[in-house]
């Protein structure tokens, strides 16, 4: 009997992968573009403008340093007082008071033959003699708070002052009081007595005479005078007279 013969099974061939495909890289070309345009902006503020700020600025700064400075040397000049003294104290009883503004009216008042108070200036009128007594008696009290041993008239406001109060005493004496400007801590008011010693003074004392120069104390309010009306002149007719015939 013949010999069967044994056939050996074939391994099967594994199928084979296809390689994968390279995507190829997809090149965009640029759209070309035109050249850039460059446009000149004038500037938001020209030299001029600037030079004028900073002139503006350097004046400001130089105002601020002359009122420091003028502060300064008022401190510097400024005795004060070791004694409670009176600018007016032995002259004796006041006569009349005249206020002078440098702009507006000038107010006197003065005592007339029966001693009482009377309004000479502006016009002539009758007094309230209780505010007239009263602004006497300020004067008397004017104190003298610092005396300045050194400095300009023009430091202190004193020459152009604001006022002028020429005061009038019994003994026939007269004094005037110039008023310049006030302290850097407005606690008083730079004056000049007889064109001479510059000090400082309160601040209520000259207020109060200040206020007798805005309202003068008239005794009744002053009404203007009716003037009587302008007659208009008439021309007179001449008659004619007819010759007899």
């Amino acid at each position: 009997m013949a010999g069967k013969t044994t056939s050996t099974p074939k391994a099967k061939a594994k199928p084979r992968r296809a390689a994968p495909v390279k995507a190829k890289p997809v090149v965009i070309e640029a759209a070309p573009t035109s050249a850039p345009i460059v446009r000149h902006r004038k500037p938001l503020f020209s030299a001029g403008t600037w030079l004028a700020v900073l002139l503006l600025i350097a004046l400001i700064g130089f105002t601020v340093y002359l009122n420091r400075e003028k502060e300064k040397t008022a401190l510097e000049t400024v005795t004060p007082a070791s004694e409670m003294t009176y600018i007016f104290a032995e002259d004796g009883i006041v006569s009349s008071i005249e206020i002078k503004p440098a702009d507006g009216e000038t107010v006197k008042v003065a005592r007339n033959a029966e001693n009482a108070w009377a309004i000479e200036m502006p016009f002539e009128a009758e007094a309230n003699q209780g505010l007239v007594e009263a602004a006497a008696t300020q004067v008397s009290a004017l104190q003298v708070v610092s005396q300045i041993n050194d400095g300009k008239p023009e430091i202190f406001g004193l020459d152009k002052p604001a006022y002028i109060i020429t005061v009038g005493f019994g003994g026939g004496k007269t004094h005037t009081l110039e008023v310049g400007d006030s302290t850097p801590t407005n606690s008083g008011y730079y004056v000049r007595v007889d064109k001479d010693q510059i000090m400082v003074t309160d601040l209520s004392g000259i207020d109060s005479l200040v206020q007798l120069g805005f309202f003068p104390p008239y005794l009744n309010t002053p009404t203007p005078t009716t003037l009587p009306p302008t007659l208009t002149p008439v021309p007179a007719t001449e008659t004619v007279s007819t010759p007899a015939p």
